[in-house]
């Protein structure tokens, strides 16, 4: 095959130079002829094209947090709200601060309270008492921490999981701790107890109780954890988070129509604790986990140069 080609090659070349006084258009039309005779050599196997890739990680959004700092917040948090609960009898007030009644004993309870209650009540409140404490310490700490498992490993991100659930944990501590701190102060009898006889009141399951019902540890617990939850999901750039925003708020509302339905708080109860616990919920992992902010850039550390030779403690970073 090669031997043939370069035969035709010497044989044009020959030509060429015998033919140099020819007009160049015979020249060509032979140069043309001969280099359209076909080639013997084999074609080349086409190249198979390359399988398609899988689509990429999508990229994520890091929280920044400091263990030094998260984790005695969460665990001491979370020791104050044991400890505060356990000696509920000596803390909360054992008469009402705020009765609602007037001075001559008259009922004095809001129109807003008293048209929900009265709309709301069922006539029996223990299997709605029941199915909002199953709600609140069990479906949705599911729903907050299990969903968001969920969504991480959907993008392929389930090691990061760890540090949403402190993350979220965080929140609902603190919301759980500021409720506590109102309710013992502000001493709002319940609903159920406001309509007993006076001689009665003593008697209830859990006389401790009777006057904490402002505001709702119930819908505080669930929307810190249904707004915390969400907020770190989109922080992190879940692209399933409007999943877990819808779930863990449905969830919360239905703790709070529960609540208002076994005669365990008013209205106003439940709006204060679903207010407050969003407020914190959104406000810990935005503020202090945000991407471009919180903890990751706070030191704390001990500075020198403080008046007749002490020591002051410092703090830096970029809030």
């Amino acid at each position: 095959m090669k031997r043939r080609s370069c035969t035709a090659l010497l044989l044009v070349a020959a030509f060429g130079i015998a033919h140099a006084g020819e007009p160049p258009g015979l020249v060509g039309e032979v140069v043309a002829s001969a280099a359209s005779v076909p080639s013997t050599s084999p074609q080349a196997a086409p190249l198979p094209s390359p399988s398609p890739s899988p689509p990429p990680t999508p990229a994520g959004r890091r929280l920044r947090y400091d263990l030094r700092i998260d984790v005695p917040i969460t665990a001491v948090g979370g020791v104050a709200w044991i400890v505060t609960e356990s000696l509920k009898g000596s803390l909360a007030p054992r008469r009402c601060l705020h009765c609602d009644r007037a001075p001559d004993g008259s009922d004095a309870l809001n129109p807003l309270d008293a048209a929900v209650r009265r709309e709301l009540l069922l006539s029996r409140t223990g299997p709605p008492s029941a199915v909002s404490h199953a709600f609140a310490f069990g479906v949705m700490p599911l729903v907050a921490l299990g969903v968001d498992a969920i969504l991480a490993q959907h993008d392929r991100r389930l090691r990061e999981w760890p540090v949403d659930a402190l993350v979220i944990a965080e929140a609902a501590v603190l919301a759980a701790d500021v409720n506590q701190l109102v309710k013992f102060t502000v001493g709002r009898e319940r609903p159920f107890v406001h309509v007993l006889p006076e001689d009665a009141k003593d008697m209830t399951r859990r006389p401790a109780d009777n006057n904490l019902s402002f505001y709702s540890a119930h819908s505080t617990l669930v929307f810190s954890l249904a707004v915390a939850s969400g907020t770190v999901a989109t922080l992190r750039g879940y692209r399933l988070a409007p999943v877990l925003w819808a779930s863990g708020l449905a969830v919360a509302a239905t703790v709070g129509y529960l609540r208002i339905a076994a005669d365990r708080h008013y209205f106003t109860d439940v709006l204060a604790g679903a207010a407050i616990g969003s407020v914190i919920g959104f406000v810990v992992p935005y503020l202090a986990h945000h991407p471009r902010w919180g903890w990751g850039h706070v030191r704390l550390g001990l500075a020198g140069g403080a008046p007749r030779g002490g020591v002051g403690l410092s703090l830096t970073g970029i809030f």
